[in-house]
């Protein structure tokens, strides 16, 4: 291996680490908003799955990305009033 792939999985595994709950977190979300998005496009908008499953998987992946933001900031905001 490498050491430029070796800092790429110690980085990837220290990240992870670091991050566990969050990223669960944000996975058990965005698969239930991608169930969701599809049910409700195709229920309320009346399009075709395959136009439900594009929307439903594009706009939940912003949402995750910004779901983990906000768990990270919410998360550190608790640490730092436990502190004192």
């Amino acid at each position: 291996m490498t050491e430029l792939t070796r800092g790429i999985f110690q980085t990837s595994k220290s990240f992870y680490d670091s991050n566990k709950g969050s990223l669960l977190r944000t996975l058990i979300y965005t698969i239930g908003h991608f169930a969701i998005a599809i049910t409700v496009l195709m229920l309320i908008a009346d399009v075709s799955f395959m136009i439900a499953l594009t929307d439903a998987i594009v706009e939940p992946l912003a949402n995750a990305v910004w779901y983990f933001v906000l768990d990270k900031i919410w998360t550190s905001k608790l640490s730092k009033k436990k502190k004192y």
